[in-house]
């Protein structure tokens, strides 16, 4: 009788410790959709008290726009910051399966080099695809006298390089781009590069080796 008594109470702690345990385990998925709403949560806190400094104080309002339309604002280099430190700005990438960029060379293949302006016009092989020197921002596409339809990129070390007299079909402003990943295609048989810095030109001979 009393080996029976033992024997139900024992279940019963076993029963009450079975029902104390949590019954869901958070899996790895979870945590990272956890992980990316407090992102966005964040983002969109810090968004709304910048608006609402832009709207309530007038001189917070003028230094911005002073400092990120007038002053060579780096968007690169705090794209890789918010990367570091925040991860992808998209926030469910990582969730999926990644989509790759077509990474071919991390070199421009010329013949020969020319001054032209304030930068170099390379002879290529025509309709030559041009590789990204360095990974950037594309801050401008469009057309540039006598350079022809150009796309600058601000390079995460804040040089802007121009690649200029370029058919350009998958990028947009904006995106952010590998190193020796696809520019565009050459339209004849010559590219034409610009280097720059804070608004001066830089010797190319420095980039193109």
């Amino acid at each position: 009788m009393n080996s029976d008594i033992e024997r139900i109470r024992k279940e019963m702690k076993r029963k009450k410790h079975q029902s104390s345990m949590p019954t869901h385990k958070p899996t790895k998925k979870t945590f990272h959709i956890y992980r990316y709403l407090c992102k966005i949560l964040l983002v969109v806190f810090l968004t709304l008290i910048a608006l609402i400094f832009l709207k309530k104080d007038t001189q917070f309002k003028t230094d911005f726009y002073k400092y990120v339309y007038n002053s060579h604002f780096s968007f690169a280099t705090f794209n890789q910051l918010y990367q570091k430190y925040m991860g992808s700005p998209m926030p469910f990438k990582d969730l999926f399966d990644k989509n790759t960029t077509s990474v071919f060379n991390e070199k421009i293949v010329y013949k020969e080099t020319n001054i032209y302006k304030d930068g170099v016009e390379l002879k290529v092989d025509k309709n030559y695809m041009v590789p990204a020197l360095e990974s950037g921002l594309v801050v401008f596409i469009g057309d540039k006298d006598d350079y022809k339809n150009t796309v600058i990129v601000q390079q995460v070390n804040g040089i802007d390089v121009w690649y200029s007299n370029l058919s350009v079909n998958n990028l947009k402003l904006y995106d952010y781009v590998e190193k020796g990943s696809l520019i565009g295609e050459v339209k004849s048989d010559s590219l034409y590069m610009v280097f720059k810095k804070d608004g001066k030109a830089l010797d190319y001979k420095n980039y193109i080796k």
